[in-house]
């Protein structure tokens, strides 16, 4: 399974990114998978920001984000995307995405043990 995450750079404060994530060579039908998007700051761990169930249905949000990132799939492309508006400085980070077949209630595993493959993440940096 390969994970392409695609799309950062230098943006400034205020401005707008999208971010794509392409996955390939899956071994099940790609809408059976769950998809988030993590990122990780310079020093720290990894955390969870955005969530999309495996039918697009459902999506959820770390609250320091909710309202200024957005995350989408085209499951025809096999591509997740996330959406960045009104960015901060505290938005600089490594973006990573994984994929999850892990049956959630709401179609939307949290934790990140429950995903089953990572990518190698994209660098968003926003500064003016």
């Amino acid at each position: 399974v390969q994970l392409q995450a695609s799309g950062g750079g230098l943006v400034q404060p205020g401005g707008s990114r999208r971010l794509s994530c392409q996955v390939s060579g899956v071994r099940y039908d790609w809408d059976y998978y769950a998809v988030a998007w993590f990122r990780q700051h310079p020093g720290t761990e990894r955390e969870a920001i955005a969530f999309i169930a495996h039918d697009a249905r459902t999506t959820d949000y770390k609250s320091s984000v909710r309202g200024r990132l957005t995350i989408s799939r085209d499951n025809a492309k096999n591509t997740v995307y996330l959406d960045m508006d009104n960015v901060k400085e505290e938005d600089t980070a490594v973006y990573i995405c994984a994929i999850s077949r892990s049956y959630s209630a709401d179609g939307i595993p949290r934790h990140p043990s429950l995903y089953d493959a990572w990518g190698q993440g994209t660098l968003v940096t926003v500064s003016s």
